[in-house]
């Protein structure tokens, strides 16, 4: 584990450290965040993976917008990039201008309105990928599309409990064989994890997390693609 050091220009929501950049097989994307005082945090990202010795492949530029807590992948040659107020049509287009000549299909997933601008909806609030053939889902929040195309790939899902999305029960982060780790709120959905097969570990999230509207996976920024 390594801990990228403060600095005045970050803000607290830099502990969320997912959504500022993107590892891929050809090197670091450095995201734009669509919220004003997290756009700096794709700079000190790529300043410290740069001294780790990791390669950067480019960075997102206004007018575009893209922020990694709306990018899953699907598999190590499909990207799926929700589509919204976080990550915009400019953002989606340089993605894929970046990543189509080198094999990746590019899919956008349109975000529902949520609660509007003002709330961090991302695709990653919706679906989080257990392994490579289960998602934790918040069904009725995603767009038939996406549900149809996940389904087609041969997902299957396990739904959330309804009464725990907005505490992040879909915020789930899988470790790999078939380890998870989630918020310890959300019985409801743990339970149901637990009874799927999965070894779950939880903690309290109701500062870390709950506070600043990010659960276990946007704690975290993998470097590397393995």
């Amino acid at each position: 584990m390594l801990d990228l050091p403060p600095d005045h220009e970050l803000s607290l929501d830099a502990v969320y450290a997912h959504d500022a950049s993107l590892p891929t097989d050809f090197g670091l994307i450095v995201m734009r965040p669509a919220k004003s005082n997290r756009v700096t945090e794709g700079k000190w990202q790529a300043t410290f993976t740069k001294l780790l010795g990791v390669p950067m492949l480019a960075k997102i530029t206004a007018p575009g917008t893209a922020e990694a807590g709306d990018i899953v992948w699907l598999d190590s040659k499909t990207l799926l990039i929700g589509h919204g107020y976080r990550t915009n049509a400019a953002g989606i287009a340089q993605m894929r201008t970046l990543l189509v000549p080198k094999g990746i299909e590019v899919i956008a997933a349109p975000l529902p309105y949520g609660s509007g601008p003002s709330t961090c909806l991302h695709l990653m609030s919706l679906i989080s990928l257990l392994d490579e053939h289960t998602a934790l889902v918040d069904l009725p929040w995603l767009a038939v599309e996406s549900v149809e195309l996940l389904k087609a790939r041969g997902y299957r899902f396990i739904e959330i409990d309804y009464s725990e999305g907005e505490t992040l029960a879909c915020n789930v982060l899988a470790l790999g064989e078939k380890r998870l780790l989630a918020l310890e709120e959300n019985a409801k959905t743990n339970a149901k994890l637990r009874a799927a097969g999965y070894d779950l570990r939880t903690f309290p999230g109701s500062e870390l997390c709950l506070n600043g509207g990010g659960g276990p996976t946007c704690l975290t920024r993998p470097i590397l693609r393995g």
